[in-house]
């Protein structure tokens, strides 16, 4: 039987982790979809990256797939650099895993919010 630590362990394994700071220098260049995965009641209590597309974790794989018609988001290109967020880096590793095992090879997760915010980076309501 797997624990959540083991999820954890093997999300973090295939998953790439992003410093705060140079994901904020990566956002600032423009380039690249900012996802943040957490649930709505999160995000309205603390905020968000600027810009960020809104996708909770348990919605990845319908706004993910093209075959979900409508629920499919279009920001999910395979070939996307895609940057996920969360709380605190869990949920982002957990999701970027999915998205890989998806096909999305360029996946990277950039921790939790609060070191976003810490690090100085752009934030929105």
């Amino acid at each position: 039987m797997k624990t959540a630590k083991d999820y954890m362990d093997a999300a973090n394994a295939e998953v790439p982790k992003m410093e705060a700071e140079a994901a904020i220098a990566k956002h600032a260049s423009g380039t690249g979809v900012f996802i943040d995965v957490r649930d709505s009641a999160a995000i309205a209590e603390s905020g968000t990256l600027k810009g960020a597309h809104r996708i909770p974790r348990g919605m990845i794989e319908f706004r993910a797939d093209p075959a979900v018609e409508d629920l499919y988001n279009p920001v999910f290109q395979k070939d996307a650099e895609i940057y996920l967020i969360c709380g605190a880096g869990g949920q982002a590793a957990l999701a970027g895993k999915t998205l890989k095992e998806m096909g999305y090879s360029n996946v990277t997760n950039i921790g939790g919010f609060p070191a976003w915010k810490k690090a100085g980076g752009p934030t929105e309501g």
